[in-house]
């Protein structure tokens, strides 16, 4: 049976040329990996944002994604790290085809941690650290090598840039205070941790997808559970004690050590704002909302 591309997901050829190559090639592709694999479509193709995931049937019967990836750094190790946690916390990978970024993993349920409380959320999440923060191989790329690239970046950042200096400097000085602690790298993470990357399913209640693995610190978790779902804080009367109270749900809940997580919130608050202004083309271009949250975030986590 073939297989449909999402009209949506399409759109990815906008970013460039690799794009439009991938997906020109992206059904024949699908097709021979469902042949070799010996897969039947199980219903309809969804997307995330540089992946194609098709659910199948195994020649056993048993329910499977068969998940598609646009060739990137981040997706190179991420069945590695899979294979590691064997379904413990996360979602369990059946096979795998590293050179055709192509993995068929356990099926779970549409259902996502953005559908309960935000506090259960994200303590849910926090809870599950443990389980996946095992020994890193030498196989994956180290934390401390992308710090070290940052600190460096963010000094270069336009003192004209619409982000207050005090901050990109703060977040550059501990960037490279990182990229020398040994604690920096040695634990498998995870990296994009968030509600929408943990799943509802049969075998747990909750299970983790969509690793983008790294040798690194446990504290460089926390970042992407309080610049998702930002409405809900941004909605607070008091944003500073809305985001804190995430915060210590976070470090308690997962025994964190705090000012070490807070560092790391700089850091990364501080490189999605270093990616925004570069990306733009112009002033008009700039995701002010976006640059605004990271902005807010930095600001509240410390004052």
């Amino acid at each position: 049976m073939p297989v449909e591309i999402p009209a949506e997901f399409l759109k990815v050829g906008s970013r460039g040329p690799e794009w439009v190559a991938w997906i020109d090639q992206l059904p024949r592709l699908t097709r021979d990996l469902l042949a070799e694999w010996g897969l039947r479509v199980d219903g309809e193709p969804t997307y995330g944002n540089c992946a194609l995931v098709v659910p199948v049937r195994t020649p056993d019967g048993v329910a499977a994604m068969l998940k598609v990836q646009f060739p990137h750094w981040e997706a190179e190790t991420e069945h590695l790290a899979l294979r590691i946690w064997d379904g413990n916390g996360a979602i369990r990978l059946l096979r795998a085809d590293p050179r055709r970024f192509a993995l068929l993993l356990e099926r779970a349920q549409p259902q996502d941690l953005t559908s309960i409380d935000e506090i259960e959320a994200s303590e849910t999440i926090a809870s599950l650290y443990k389980r996946l923060h095992v020994p890193a191989g030498p196989q994956f790329k180290l934390l401390s090598s992308q710090t070290e690239r940052w600190s460096r970046e963010l000094l270069a950042l336009p003192a004209s840039a619409p982000v207050p200096r005090r901050y990109v400097e703060q977040a550059a000085a501990l960037a490279r205070d990182f990229a020398s602690d040994s604690a920096c790298d040695g634990t498998l993470i995870h990296t994009d941790l968030h509600y929408f990357n943990v799943l509802a399913a049969d075998r747990e209640p909750w299970l983790v997808i969509d690793p983008k693995p790294l040798s690194g610190d446990p504290h460089y978790e926390v970042a992407p559970l309080l610049w998702n779902r930002w409405d809900e804080i941004a909605a607070h009367r008091d944003l500073r004690f809305a985001l804190r109270r995430r915060f210590y749900a976070i470090i308690d809940t997962a025994g964190l050590d705090e000012n070490r997580a807070r560092d790391w919130i700089i850091v990364r608050q501080m490189v999605n704002a270093l990616g925004a202004v570069r990306d733009a083309g112009s002033d008009e271009s700039l995701p002010m909302d976006w640059l605004t949250r990271n902005i807010a975030i930095t600001k509240a986590i410390q004052d």
